[in-house]
């Protein structure tokens, strides 16, 4: 989810990543997450405690002033954001390798059949 801030307001949370800000801490189907007890009073909490409790990452875009709080990983996060290079046949049948994109943003989207 993209944020101008790093308060989280409970409503948009739930909205758009199912976890809910609740007295026990932040809950989701049959899980719960304790929380610090000062963080969630307003109805909004901190994405830097979010991200840590909850193992979502967390990426801060100084040039333009937004933050991106990832899906839960499950403890398999990635550390940096930087892609391993990766070379593929472009459509032509030539060699395309990820880092001639160095520099920009790329988004890479994977699918597989099974």
């Amino acid at each position: 989810m993209i944020l101008a801030s790093l308060r989280v307001e409970s409503a948009e949370l739930e909205q758009r990543t199912g976890w809910s800000l609740k007295p026990e801490g932040a809950c989701k189907e049959d899980r719960c997450v304790l929380l610090p007890a000062d963080g969630g009073g307003d109805g909004a909490i901190d994405a830097r405690v979010l991200a840590e409790r909850l193992g979502m990452p967390l990426v801060h875009d100084a040039a333009n002033g937004l933050w991106c709080l990832g899906p839960e990983s499950g403890g398999r996060a990635l550390t940096s954001a930087r892609a391993p290079e990766l070379t593929l046949p472009a459509l032509d049948g030539t060699p395309f390798g990820l880092s001639s994109l160095r520099g920009t943003k790329v988004l890479l989207l994977a699918w597989s059949s099974w």
